[in-house]
């Protein structure tokens, strides 16, 4: 479980961010501690460099059957509906072998290489996380690794073999030389040093996301106004129509018709100021979060304390994607969580939007529970944003939410005029 976090811890982020210790190089930046010289006397280092190069023929091997057999049966099948899955599955897997592979050099070459930031596959449908793997660089040179290391790793074990057997005196050189051009090809093929790559692959999907999205926001539309409002005016129509006929020769039932035909255009009306307020509520406009949120907040059936500390607003979109975000949970709190009180607390910290919401209800929400947090997350992800659900068995649950910080443009905010309309 995450930890819950409080309005009062707000100079921390939502979410724990990846750092570094003191004197530790930047994300993806590879450097090798300093070794001690290679001497004919063996030394602790000379001796894990010898383990290192022996050790180089039996996972060069295993590596090397896995990329060619991963890569021929995917792209094989790639023809069938089962090759493409295959494929995306040998690369994820095919990370695990890369993150051994640096653990390895870390230990026994004293190579300081981080960790490549994990794939964004968490909540999102199956074919956005295949085309994550089938597009995720660091899978791609993990493989290419484990292909060129093979011949080299035959060498290496062939020289050390030799060197253990024959050439004693010499072998503490030639492990040294024989291992710099291991962490040469650590750093080249298997550091995370082009983390471009990994946010080009990563924003491409996202672009799916929110295209997906968009597109299932206007369907949603055009069913609301097909099956709702339209439908009522069709029949209001209809109505009128018959009311006209039967004017003259039926005053009374005429009269009857066109009273349900006024009733029939108040529901119209409130439906169509429902579905306005589905795609972009005017408080939100003219008035911001703060008050949108606090009329989202009077329509929860259980009663919910409203907090916002922000100073200024934040642009539109951002806004409009965490009035959203607010709106849906709160649905979540009245239809699933049992609760009997609920909080949001809004805030900035540094250039992140923060949004958390905490009911005290029954708990065990989970991003695949069926009650909308995976489209969340994805919402969110697609603008890179973050999303993190604590809700152990039994309550309480807390969403928090994260969003970039952008600033409004200057001119944006309605007029009097607007705001009037």
């Amino acid at each position: 479980m995450t930890a819950r976090m409080t309005p009062s811890a707000r100079n921390r982020d939502a979410t724990a961010r990846g750092g570094r210790t003191a004197g530790e190089p930047a994300g993806g930046e590879a450097t090798t501690e300093a070794l001690p010289p290679a001497r004919v006397a063996f030394e602790p280092q000379t001796w894990r460099e010898i383990s290192h190069l022996l050790l180089n023929l039996p996972m060069g091997l295993l590596g090397f059957v896995y990329a060619v057999v991963s890569l021929a049966v995917g792209a094989g099948l790639s023809v069938t509906a089962v090759g493409l899955p295959l494929l995306a599955l040998g690369l994820l897997a095919g990370r695990r072998l890369g993150s051994v592979e640096r653990a390895r050099a870390r230990r026994l070459l004293k190579v300081r290489v981080d960790e490549p930031s994990a794939l964004p596959l968490r909540g999102r449908p199956w074919w956005t996380r295949m085309r994550t793997c089938l597009t995720d660089p660091v899978g791609w040179r993990t493989m290419l690794y484990q292909v060129v290391r093979m011949p080299w790793a035959v060498f290496t074990f062939a020289v050390t073999l030799l060197g253990l057997v024959a050439l004693w005196p010499v072998l503490p050189f030639v492990a040294r030389a024989l291992t710099n051009v291991d962490r040469m090809m650590v750093r080249g093929l298997l550091c995370p040093s082009d983390e471009l790559e990994r946010r080009i692959a990563e924003l491409e999907s996202d672009r799916g996301v929110v295209v997906d999205t968009a597109a299932a926001d206007l369907r949603r539309i055009e069913r609301d106004l097909h099956d709702g409002a339209q439908a009522r005016l069709v029949n209001l129509a209809m109505g009128l129509g018959l009311a006209k006929e039967k004017l003259l020769e039926d005053p009374d039932t005429a009269a009857a018709m066109v009273e349900e035909a006024h009733g029939e255009v108040k529901l119209a009306l409130q439906e169509l100021r429902d579905l306005a307020r589905g795609i972009h509520p005017a408080v939100l406009t003219d008035r911001g979060l703060d008050a949108a949120l606090s009329s989202v907040a009077t329509r929860c059936t259980v009663p919910v304390r409203v907090t916002t500390e922000l100073g200024s607003r934040p642009a539109a979109a951002i806004e409009g994607i965490a009035y959203f975000t607010v709106s849906e949970l709160l649905q979540n709190v009245s239809k699933h969580s049992r609760a009997t009180r609920a909080s949001i607390d809004v805030w900035r910290s540094e250039n992140r939007l923060l949004l958390q919401v905490t009911d005290n209800g029954i708990g065990g929400a989970t991003l695949d529970g069926g009650t909308g947090m995976a489209g969340l997350a994805e919402r969110l992800g697609a603008v890179d944003g973050l999303f993190v659900v604590d809700s152990p068995a039994g309550g309480p649950t807390t969403v928090t939410a994260e969003l970039p910080w952008r600033d409004r443009e200057p001119g944006r905010s309605p007029s009097p005029a607007q705001r009037r309309r």
